[in-house]
């Protein structure tokens, strides 16, 4: 009859919701084919996509700009060229024209080598600093095996927070906390941000061999500084 209004039944319900989920899945593939980053090189560092099992270096996100390879809150990289003064040095002067904030680990003056820290940094190790939350990062990755992988971080937060992972554009982690490293017996305000610490096997995630790309992102408080993350794949039992 003409105008009459069929109710769905249960299959071709569950048939559409098939059809909208598909519409909004990106597979790996396809996502790193539209990805227009690229892994971080210099005149230094010529590894291409940092090796997983491994030290992942966050200050060597991928190259791309903003909006491809990162998010930041303002243009500027408070860091290098910024509290580290551009006077010609490798370290100092460190993706200065990017806007993700970038810095190191200093041994002078017991900035990094404090007594409150947990660990011991290495020196002039390289880390993104000054987070906001909202802001992230790409990393271009190679993992040699696939499987279920931890991933340790060595970071430090005055107030705590929350960041996730991603893998090839999809939610990989869900939220996961830091710890903040602030201590009330701390005499120097400003090194509250220099307490280092290590976060074992912060995140736990499935990564398939060969190429991938990981997605930091900042959620919640900020006033973050994260050095790298160390993936190990574990044993099955």
């Amino acid at each position: 009859m003409i105008g009459t209004v069929h109710r769905l039944g249960p299959v071709p319900q569950l048939l559409l919701a098939v059809v909208a989920a598909t519409a909004f899945f990106v597979s790996p593939a396809n996502y790193q084919k539209n990805y227009k980053g690229a892994p971080y090189h210099d005149s230094r560092y010529t590894g291409g996509a940092q090796k997983i099992p491994g030290h992942v270096e966050c200050a060597y996100y991928d190259l791309g700009g903003e909006g491809v390879a990162y998010h930041d809150s303002d243009a500027k990289n408070n860091g290098s060229g910024a509290l580290n003064p551009a006077d010609g040095t490798y370290l100092n002067e460190f993706r200065e024209g990017e806007g993700v904030d970038i810095s190191y680990v200093k041994f002078h003056d017991a900035i990094d080598n404090n007594p409150f820290n947990l660990v011991q940094p290495p020196e002039n190790q390289l880390y993104v600093g000054w987070t906001e939350p909202g802001e992230w990062f790409n990393v271009t990755v190679q993992v040699a095996r696939s499987g279920n992988y931890t991933a340790d971080l060595l970071y430090t937060s005055n107030r705590g927070g929350t960041i996730s992972l991603d893998v090839n554009g999809k939610d990989a982690t869900g939220p996961l906390t830091i710890v903040s490293t602030s201590n009330a017996s701390e005499t120097i305000p400003w090194r509250q941000w220099h307490h280092w610490n290590l976060a074992p096997a912060i995140a736990r995630l499935h990564l398939q061999s060969g190429k991938n790309i990981l997605t930091i992102h900042i959620l919640t408080e900020g006033n973050m500084n994260f050095a790298y993350f160390d993936f190990k794949r574990q044993n099955k039992s």
